[in-house]
């Protein structure tokens, strides 16, 4: 495919008609999702077995050159709940400095992907397979942080399935009642806010003072960091917090610094790589879907994937010069940018500002933010990024779709995202070709005299209907003509109907050209009318239709 991508960013759209009312309303967006992504990117990293830090300054990093370099209007880019178990099991199996050399690598593909414009292929993938390890990536999520959610004392958790379940049963002993509980009222909190805070509840109805609906628009998970942050300070109570675990987050900005690059190293992160730049390509342009559907403002235009692609590429080449984890396009984050308000990118570029000024102005403060309130918020993400009632509703699906989705679930959960996207596009392509075989026939229709030319004479014909696309999964099909032929009497011609013949592959030709053979073999004519411009087309290309045109007149 050539290269003819033309770099233009949706910021330089956006920008020719922008006014100061579109500005107070992006400035707004942006504040509000900056506050949202606060603790979001901090238990994103923790959960992925790195530093806070390195959660914080991918969602400033990132999500600033996602929306400025980005093809979408509303978009916010950052580290995502998706990457969490990739993220662990690469560090576990290669450590954080490969971590970053994939994310690199990564961000190149997904740079190459864009510029040639690949970015529709990613629609490609069935959507049992992405709500399959979207369900079994949820189930992940919530699994990793049952160690948080329960204070046991566990140093660190594997990254295999099994193992994680064996190690949680195994130091039950250490279960912390009082990590317990935050972690429960955090769930609670986050489920119960938004309906507590909805203009029909009996709460807002007997509460109208503006300061408490001014409080009542604070995003549900700020509320139960801070308020759950402070109870737990104020108490006393004896759970792990962000300071007794990693001794705070550094109050400055980060340190650029480059991975120890090999060549050697980089084969050995095939694998790695792959599934980073696959799940970023994913999740990036299914939430630019979403945002397309969801997005009412008049300047709205839908995303352009490939510039998408670039730019969720170029900040993965740059995070991990800081120490940063792989970013994506973040549903919820997105949601609530558009919710707030958002007609642009510049929404995008406020929310990391207002992240970046608040790590370096109140780092301090997160020392005192209790491990278990981040494992509720997680928990609550991993709860609203399942689609559940998929579930329930395969009943109403094909086989096909049920085996899809739910062998990608599985393979998920037990193995791993690579795997289970693997095996899940080869059943998915396995089950096509065997349902496009399925379509495919082969129909005779009533015994003719032929009159081929305007000329009757007494050889008998046959004629055979094909219907649907005759390609390798459907070839053996022509295998009854064949037969029929050879039972058939000497000098037969055959015809073939193509009126209903769609498609036609190099495996389809070899066995149209086994028919000819056959019906040569016994004197006879092969005749295929009624052809469509592609199968005539190959024809014409492979030769075929010179061997058809070539064929002997047999006396009868």
């Amino acid at each position: 495919m050539p290269l003819s991508f033309a770099f233009r960013p949706r910021l330089l759209d956006a920008l020719r008609s922008y006014d100061r009312s579109r500005w107070l309303a992006d400035v707004g967006a942006g504040v509000t999702v900056g506050i949202v992504a606060l603790p979001l990117a901090m238990a994103f990293a923790i959960a992925s077995g790195l530093k806070p830090e390195a959660g914080l300054w991918t969602a400033i990093i990132a999500g600033f050159l996602v929306s400025a370099l980005g093809g979408t209007n509303v978009q916010i880019g950052g580290p995502a709940g998706a990457f969490i178990v990739i993220v662990y099991g690469i560090v576990e199996r290669y450590g954080v400095a490969n971590l970053l050399i994939s994310t690199a690598c990564a961000g190149v593909l997904l740079v190459l992907l864009g510029l040639f414009r690949l970015g529709t292929l990613v629609r490609f993938v069935p959507v049992s397979i992405v709500i399959g390890f979207t369900n079994g990536i949820a189930v992940l999520i919530a699994l990793s942080q049952v160690k948080d959610w329960l204070g046991l004392s566990i140093d660190r958790m594997p990254g295999n399935f099994f193992s994680q379940i064996s190690t949680l049963a195994q130091h039950l002993d250490s279960f912390n009642p009082h990590a317990f509980g935050l972690g429960a009222a955090c769930v609670a909190g986050l489920f119960l806010w938004p309906r507590l805070t909805m203009k029909e509840s009996p709460v807002m109805r007997v509460l109208e003072q503006h300061t408490v609906r001014t409080f009542a628009r604070v995003p549900a998970p700020v509320v139960a960091l801070v308020t759950l942050s402070l109870l737990a300070w104020a108490l006393q109570l004896p759970v792990e917090t962000i300071g007794s675990r990693f001794g705070g987050i550094p109050q400055a900005l980060p340190v650029f610094a480059l991975p120890d690059f090999s060549w050697d190293t980089v084969r050995l992160l095939v694998t790695p790589t792959l599934t980073i730049a696959l799940l970023g390509a994913i999740e990036s342009l299914l939430c630019a879907r979403v945002a397309d559907q969801l997005a009412t403002d008049a300047h709205h235009k839908k995303h352009d994937p490939n510039q998408e692609l670039v730019a969720q590429g170029l900040a993965n080449i740059v995070v991990p010069f800081f120490g940063g984890m792989p970013a994506t396009g973040t549903i919820a984050r997105t949601v609530t940018n558009i919710r707030s308000g958002a007609t642009s990118p510049i929404a995008g570029m406020v929310h990391a500002l207002t992240l970046a000024v608040i790590v370096l102005v109140a780092a301090p403060l997160a020392l005192h933010i209790p491990l278990a309130v981040l494992a509720g918020i997680l928990l609550f993400v991993a709860w609203n990024m399942g689609e559940w009632h998929e579930f329930v509703r395969l009943k109403h699906f094909s086989n096909h779709y049920r085996l899809l989705m739910l062998g990608t679930f599985f393979l998920t959960v037990v193995f791993d995202l690579t795997v289970a996207v693997e095996v899940g596009l080869f059943m998915a392509c396995a089950l096509f070709v065997r349902r496009m075989s399925a379509l495919f026939r082969v129909e005779r229709q009533p015994e003719t005299e032929s009159a081929t030319a305007g000329q009757p004479t007494a050889r008998p014909a046959t004629t055979w209907r094909l219907h649907g696309a005759l390609f390798f999964g459907a070839a053996a099909k022509l295998d009854a003509i064949v037969q029929a032929v050879e039972a058939g009497s000497p000098g037969l011609e055959v015809v073939l109907d193509a009126s209903e013949l769609v498609a036609l592959d190099t495996t389809g030709l070899d066995a149209l050209a086994q028919v000819l053979k056959a019906v040569a073999a016994r004197g006879g004519r092969l005749y295929i009318e009624h052809l469509h411009e592609q199968p005539r087309s190959l024809i014409e290309r492979s030769g075929f239709g010179a061997r058809l045109a070539a064929q002997e007149d047999v006396p009868v």
